[in-house]
Parts: structure tokens; C-alpha cells; sequence
């Protein structure tokens, strides 16, 4: 880093936080910048295309589907289900045998891939969709 960049480093640690929101509101006007964080995390710089193009909605809740249940794995994948979703046994059963459908819907990307894994233990074939 140069000598200015370090000078500037330094001030701005010894900056207060409504010194520092001050700052940021000064930056904005002066450059036409917003400094909002922005959708995906990405940070969008300069007036070229890619700062021009829509951003790419990312998908921030998923459906574990049950879509195959195996005969001879039935009981256990009942049982899986019930203990994940806390349905009672006739409710557990009809959404065992009504596959492929929904054990849980809207649910984070870990969530569903920790679901997919402790079913598909049990014999159960899934979809995260």
C-alpha cells in the first residue's frame, strides 16, 4: 500500500461511529454510491454492464421431497418421517405412501441437505428442490 492509503487506513480507525456514518453519508453524495449492502452479496462497482445487469435471485429456501419409497424400507422411512416432521402415525403413513411429496417445505439449503442425508440413510430416495 502506498503512504496515502496507510494515512487514510489509520484516520479511519480512529474514527467514531457517527464519525464513520457521517463519512459514509459524504461518500454517497459525493460519488453517487449507495453504500447498501446489495442482493447476493456481490458488490457491483463502476457504470459498465455487469454494474447494469439484474441480479440473480438466489434461492434461500428449499422443499425436501420424498420421491421413492423402496417396499422393503417402509417401516424405517415411516419412522424417519415421523420424527422429523412430528406427525402422528396415519398422518406419517399417507405422506409415505402418497410419494413423491413434500416431508418439509421453506427450509435453509443445511436444513434440507441434514434432512436428505438422514433419510436417504434410512433407504428413502429425496429430492431438495
Amino acid at each position: 500500500m502506498s503512504t496515502a492509503t496507510d494515512e487514510i487506513l489509520e484516520k479511519l480507525k480512529s474514527l467514531t461511529l457517527l464519525e464513520a456514518s457521517e463519512l459514509v453519508k459524504q461518500i454517497e453524495e459525493a460519488f453517487g454510491v449507495s453504500a447498501a449492502a446489495p442482493v447476493g452479496g456481490m458488490m457491483m462497482m463502476g457504470a459498465g454492464p455487469a454494474a447494469a445487469a439484474e441480479p440473480e435471485e438466489v434461492q434461500t429456501e428449499f422443499s425436501v421431497i420424498l420421491e421413492e419409497v423402496p417396499a422393503d424400507k417402509k417401516i424405517a422411512i415411516l419412522k424417519e418421517v415421523r420424527a422429523i416432521t412430528g406427525l402422528g402415525l396415519k398422518e406419517a403413513k399417507d405422506l409415505v405412501e402418497a410419494a413423491p411429496k413434500a416431508v418439509k417445505e421453506a427450509i435453509a439449503k443445511e436444513a434440507a441437505e441434514e434432512l436428505k442425508k438422514q433419510l436417504e440413510a434410512v433407504g428413502a430416495k429425496i429430492a431438495i428442490k
